[in-house]
């Protein structure tokens, strides 16, 4: 049953049901992003074009949209604008994003844009010059520092300057070819702000589509308060990962519980890595159990979004110190995928498979999970259901073998597939239950 206590969500655009996300963090893919030991790479390097070789890729691996991280004229890592109507020099010029644009939309790509609208750089014109107090103050007159970041400058999202900077920009990128705005740090932002900004510039762009980055609080209120499409689905990746890292499948069992209420309002956006965290290969130590997280990726409920460099099996740690985020955030080949190093061809081919398998099944965009069949600490079988469709996702994480649900085989490891009728240690499959 839907939460009476929220009202209901702006209706989603069409091509969102099929949507599977490609993320990636720009100026470290194209090796934009200063290093202490060669200096900052020159402006106007047109590095921007380097995805162009990659779209292929994009499209043979299963996903439907290319989700950029930061790509606006800023100080160092993106999140630090300086402009937002303005191309980071680092990465080239409009003509450069006109190019990638018109490449992943001749792909049947949509592009998704990071939107830095809660905060901006130390260096932004408007921390020397605010004649309409678009930047957040202390009473005292202080400029106020985003959750101790000194070098950001939290915006005042009160005034109605704030409203129209946000709007213009929204409309800028979109009228120019965007399809979908990352809203960056959503949660410091008053939901108001949101419910008077996206209206205003769904006016324009009706099928545009808005994710908000949210990490804890009532996602659903967010939601509907907010008028966002999405938002990110924190709460299940943090039971996705440790779930199967501490072999306790409890944990993910109740947190689809929560996630079955979010779908009743809206379809939440999954993930198991991004810019930001851990990959998933280092954040599960056991190779034989990473399948495990992508299975969940590719069948729950929600649109899913795959951090680039995952299909490969890389592996990075997010570190807590300065350039801690380096290795999550690397260079990827100019030449394209073909040039890439430390490929596992298993890890490829596995997200190709269980992606198209997606792909065929549109309706778990919005599918929830019945109770489980089986559960207990190592081993989960539980159903993905809407209306008549129905299919069964079993998880083993032990050295034992358990019988598998009788139906048709859709993926699975290799052993589960030799071994019919059963699920083999430390296997995985989905079946269309008979």
């Amino acid at each position: 049953m839907s939460d009476t206590r929220h009202p209901s969500p702006p209706p989603e655009p069409d091509w969102v049901a099929h949507a599977i996300w490609w993320r990636v963090y720009p100026l470290g893919f194209v090796g934009a992003v200063p290093a202490p030991e060669n200096g900052a790479p020159g402006p106007e390097e047109h590095r921007l074009r380097r995805l162009i070789p990659w779209l292929d890729h994009v499209v043979e691996l299963g996903a439907s949209g290319i989700a950029l991280g930061p790509i606006f004229a800023s100080d160092t890592h993106g999140y630090d604008v300086v402009d937002h109507f303005r191309i980071d020099p680092r990465l080239g010029d409009e003509g450069d994003v006109d190019a990638l644009f018109a490449a992943a939309h001749e792909r049947g790509l949509r592009v998704q844009l990071d939107g830095v609208f809660n905060h901006v750089g130390r260096r932004h014109p408007l921390v020397a010059d605010d004649p309409d107090g678009v930047l957040r103050r202390t009473e005292g007159g202080d400029l106020v520092a985003f959750e101790g970041h000194d070098a950001l400058v939290e915006l005042d999202h009160s005034r109605p300057a704030t409203r129209r900077l946000v709007t213009d920009a929204m409309r800028h990128w979109l009228d120019r070819g965007a399809d979908s705005w990352r809203l960056d740090a959503a949660y410091r932002v008053p939901l108001d702000f949101w419910a008077a900004v996206l209206p205003e510039v769904r006016a324009a762009h009706p099928d545009a589509w808005f994710e908000a980055e949210v990490i804890h609080g009532d996602y659903a209120a967010f939601v509907t308060e907010g008028t966002v499409d999405s938002v990110t689905q924190y709460e299940l990746w943090k039971a996705v990962r440790s779930s199967i890292q501490e072999r306790n499948l409890f944990e993910l069992a109740w947190s689809l519980t929560r996630h079955n209420e979010f779908l009743e309002v809206f379809a939440p956006v999954t993930f198991v890595g991004n810019h930001d965290v851990t990959r998933i290969a280092s954040a599960v130590t056991d190779p034989r159990h990473r399948p495990h997280a992508l299975v969940l990726l590719a069948l729950l409920g929600g649109t899913p979004a795959l951090y680039a460099g995952d299909e490969f099996g890389w592996e990075a740690v997010k570190e807590e110190r300065a350039g801690g985020d380096d290795a999550i955030r690397p260079e990827f080949p100019a030449d394209g995928p073909a040039a890439a190093a430390g490929v596992d061809e298993r890890v490829l081919r596995l997200h190709q498979e269980l992606l198209g398998l997606r792909r065929r099944h549109p309706w778990l965009h919005r599918a929830r999970t019945d109770e489980p069949r089986t559960l207990a600490n190592e081993h989960l079988e539980i159903d993905v259901v809407l209306g008549s469709d129905r299919l069964t996702i079993a998880l083993n994480l032990s050295d034992e073998t358990f019988p598998l649900i009788p139906g048709e085989l859709l993926s699975a490891d290799d052993g589960t597939r030799g071994m019919p009728g059963r699920l083999a240690p430390h296997g995985w499959a989905v079946v269309a239950p008979r």
